[in-house]
Order: C-alpha cells, then structure tokens, then sequence
C-alpha cells in the first residue's frame, strides 16, 4: 500500500522568543515494513543544525528558531509504500540491548493500577501473543479514548486513575505492564491511514514487544488490532519523550500555542 503523509506543526509565541531548540523525530526509514519512497521537512521561522541518528535509530533534526521570530512551522510530507506482516517487525537489530527495553521510565513506572491489571490478566505462558492481546482489550475497557483530559507528561497509573486518555496513554500503560512481566517493549510513534478520515489532529502511537520465537511484535492498543499496512512507524523508544516528533526548551517567550495537522491517504 502507498501511503501519502502530510504533517504540519505550527507554534505561535505570546512574543519574539529570545532561544528555543527543538530535537524533530519526523523522518521514517526503511525498513522490511516499509519503504521510504519520498520525504521531505520544511521549516518556516527556524533553521537546522545537526542531523544525527539516537541511540534508538530514529533519525533525529536538530533546529533552532530564527533570532526574533513569534512562529515556527514544520512540514513534513512524503510517500511511504508499506506491506501487511499481522504485526511481524523482525528480529532484534541495533546497538541497544534487549534489556534495555525492559526499563521502566517515569512515564511508565508501574504502581498499584498496573498491579490489578496484571492479576486481572493472569500468566501469559501458554499463549503470549493472545494474552498480550487480553491485556490490550482489558487497558481499552478501563481507560476510555478521549482527548483533552491528559497531556504528553500523564503517566501510566495517572491515566489508569483519570479512566481516561489517548494512544499514547493506552501505550505507556501497556508498556508498564509488558515491561513488568519481563518482556522488553517499546513506544513507536507514527502514523495510522483511517478510513475516510484522511485529516486528522495528531499522529499515532502503539507498542512493540520482543517475544523470542517471533521478534518485535506490534500491538496498537486503542484500536485492539496489530499494525498492518496502514501504519508508518516513525521513531521508537522508551516512552513518549524518546519517540516524540518535537520536543525542546525555549527562553525568552513564556507561552506558545501549538497547533497540528496530520493528513494521512491512500
């Protein structure tokens, strides 16, 4: 499937920011997944300074704003031509060992919330990929998708407590659980093509776990399904804060609206 992405980020400060420089994680590589046919990233109001890959393979653009400007857009738009493997990554590859995806982070760090789901789930030994399904469907039925109520920084047994959030709170809960289980697990984020909804006001975010006769293995949480062509992975990491797509410190404006439109078509 050929996938058509369109991704702007607008910031618009209160006043002329005096510094700000953001790390941007927009830029989708090959893989056997997928293939990156075209991409490119403009700016508006900010230039680059380094390109570099982290230490989750995620190619990463380091920018700063223009001295004086009150805005900041990035677009980032290509074609990604993709391919069905029920959720199949492959095996481990890169420099980071599997252990290290078993971490807990501050976005993920288990508490009592996790530790009732986890008896409510039961042992995973007999069937792992069913039962991390399970574990998925219970994470819907506790925490409703609604927008609004948590932010980037909610946690795991916050959003566990609220009853309520997003994608990427459904994927910080089950990366918690997966994670103390023993299995190493990571937060992707992307892009999911939704029929007859080609606009659309963030990107997606799901889970991939790495289980010893398959390898890495996604699970989108909020939609009970695993990726399939309709997905572009973008960045992995941890949590939210190592695959965000934007994310830095400014100085010298105190406030700052931001604004995202994401358009995603066949």
């Amino acid at each position: 499937m050929n996938l058509n992405i369109r991704h702007e980020t607008h910031y618009q400060y209160t006043d002329e920011c005096a510094y700000a420089v953001l790390q941007i994680r927009l830029r989708p590589v090959t893989t056997p997944v997928q293939n990156v046919l075209d991409w490119t990233i403009e700016l508006e109001g900010a230039e680059r300074q380094a390109r570099f890959w982290d230490h989750n393979h995620n190619q990463v653009e380091l920018i700063t704003l223009m001295p004086g400007a009150s805005q900041l857009r990035i677009l980032a738009t290509g074609q990604v031509e993709t391919t069905d493997t029920s959720g199949i990554i492959g095996q481990h590859s890169g420099r980071l060992p599997l252990w290290y995806f078993q971490r807990q982070t501050s976005l993920t760090r288990p508490g009592q919330g996790v530790s009732d789901l986890l008896d409510e789930l039961g042992s995973l030994a007999s069937d792992p990929i069913s039962g991390l399904h399970r574990l998925s469907q219970i994470i819907r039925q506790k925490v409703a998708y609604c927008k609004g109520r948590t932010s980037p920084h909610t946690d795991a047994e916050a959003a566990l407590d609220l009853a309520q959030g997003v994608c990427q709170d459904h994927t910080h809960i089950f990366l918690s659980a997966v994670r103390a289980l023993g299995f190493p697990a990571r937060y992707v984020s992307g892009y999911l093509m939704i029929k007859d909804t080609p606009d659309q006001e963030a990107g997606h975010a799901w889970a991939e776990v790495y289980l010893e006769d398959l390898g890495w293995v996604g699970f989108d949480i909020s939609n009970g399904i695993s990726p399939d062509a309709h997905y572009v992975h973008i960045a992995r990491g941890l949590d939210y804060y190592e695959a965000s797509p934007t994310r830095g410190v400014q100085f010298g404006a105190p406030q700052s609206d931001m604004s995202v439109c994401v358009q995603v078509q066949q």
